[in-house]
């Protein structure tokens, strides 16, 4: 098993290869084994899926902060691969606590993790600017103080919220500015658009496709500069669709026709045996 420092350094190095990478979204150690099994090379937690496993709702502090930290060391001893945190608004407005919250995910054995500028437990209230600014300021002054290079992600959630592109990249700018190592607009979804977000800054760009045109390829993503792709909690979604459909036709006819579309289990016995 790489150690986190070797996790890190191979974490950064993808960030700084040409070209993009995805990095797909598990929420147990049974799917983060699977995604490992098929080739990618970093993996990143998912509030949203993580909460669907619990039973809760996303994004309205549901889930504890210990039940996070827990969960992300979790899906880091479930493969040798780097692992990026979703730590939504790490659980605190004041820079100081929030920056604690990097800390702790480091601690678990992340690599990287990132900051929202949001307080979706707080009534979906985007930080006023400078707030916003001094929280990125604070994770990057404890990510350096860390001993290895953990990669952190600033957020600006502003068009989740209805607000304008214009502000998003001030944002990300100012963000960029404070020493946050990759940048991350959710609610992105044509091209155009992306590429002028990623032509407004430097630092590499995370795009997350459950909120992106389905149609867009990852290499048309690279052709304009961006560098990451993630998939939040789509995969968990998907998961949870094929669950329902067979579920509903069980329940409304009596039907078993879902079983045509199983994996098979001994394709999931080699993957685990991989692992």
């Amino acid at each position: 098993m790489p150690t986190q420092l070797e996790k890190a350094v191979t974490f950064r190095k993808l960030h700084e290869r040409p070209g993009a990478f995805i990095i797909p979204n598990p929420w147990d150690v049974g799917t983060a084994r699977i995604l490992a099994s098929l080739g990618f090379e970093a993996l990143a937690t998912t509030s949203l899926g993580f909460a669907n496993t619990l039973g809760r709702a996303d994004g309205v502090g549901a889930v504890s902060r210990e039940e996070v930290v827990a969960h992300c060391r979790t899906i880091v001893e479930a493969t040798s691969l780097p692992v990026s945190a979703d730590l939504e608004n790490c659980y605190a407005d004041d820079p100081k606590e929030a920056a604690d919250m990097i800390r702790r995910a480091a601690e678990a054995g992340v690599v990287g993790g990132s900051l929202e500028d949001s307080n979706a437990g707080g009534g979906n209230r985007i930080y006023d600017f400078d707030l916003a600014v001094e929280r990125v300021h604070a994770a990057v002054e404890t990510a350096r103080s860390l001993g290895f290079p953990f990669v952190l992600t600033a957020r600006a959630e502003n068009l989740l919220h209805g607000r304008d592109l214009d502000d998003t990249i001030r944002r990300l700018q100012a963000y960029e500015n404070a020493g946050a190592d990759v940048l991350y607009a959710p609610g992105l979804r044509d091209l155009a658009t992306i590429r002028t977000v990623v032509s407004s800054v430097t630092k590499p760009v995370n795009v997350v496709m459950s909120t992106g045109d389905p149609s867009l390829t990852a290499a048309q993503l690279a052709e304009i500069g961006v560098k990451r792709i993630s998939v939040g909690g789509s995969l968990s979604r998907l998961a949870l669709a094929a669950f329902l459909e067979g579920a509903r036709e069980m329940q409304t006819a009596g039907g078993f026709t879902w079983m045509r579309k199983t994996v098979a289990s001994r394709e999931l016995r080699a993957a685990f045996a991989r692992a």
